[in-house]
């Protein structure tokens, strides 16, 4: 198993109706998820890397958010301008800033839950055509569906929940 991508690599899908439930109760749940994957974790374990060369568990948990807030804006975007080009961020130097070391990890789970009430609420009623809608991503130059970003988000979430689950597996703990 590659230990970067747990679950595989993001994998794009046509729409479908069933598709995008499921997709917006990974948006809707994934808080929560992360909750659980961090459950009973101390402050050693969650210094850990969730593999060589990886992000730690705590790094990890912050990251989330803070991607997720990017997404929140993405599709706020999209859904009120016509392919708006969306702002990129380096994640890798997010997550080396002081709020990553300092922060206790809560604060970013009080904020996914927050973030991700939000975010349903804002999508889950869009119409089906409204997930055509584009952004345009520069650093990868790129036009993007909110349809494309939405598997993409869901997908992340979960790729995340799998790097504390499988290092959890793997130590035992």
């Amino acid at each position: 198993m590659d230990l970067r991508y747990p679950i595989g690599q993001y994998e794009p899908q046509p729409f479908s109706d069933r598709q995008k439930r499921e997709w917006l109760q990974d948006i809707q749940f994934l808080p929560g998820l992360i909750e659980q994957a961090i459950e009973n974790l101390d402050e050693k374990q969650l210094e850990t890397p969730y593999r060589d060369g990886g992000w730690t568990i705590k790094q990890v948990v912050h990251h989330v958010p803070d991607s997720h807030m990017n997404a929140y804006a993405r599709f706020k975007l999209g859904l009120t301008e016509d392919n708006p080009t969306i702002k990129p961020y380096d994640e890798v130097k997010w997550a080396e800033l002081r709020d990553v070391e300092v922060v206790p990890i809560n604060i970013s789970i009080t904020l996914l839950y927050a973030l991700h009430t939000r975010w349903h609420a804002a999508i889950r009623d869009i119409s089906n055509e409204a997930w055509k809608r584009t952004v345009y991503h520069p650093g990868s130059q790129k036009e993007m569906s909110l349809w494309y970003l939405l598997g993409s988000y869901a997908w992340h979430g979960k790729h995340h929940v799998a790097h504390i689950t499988s290092l959890r597996e793997r130590k035992r703990w």
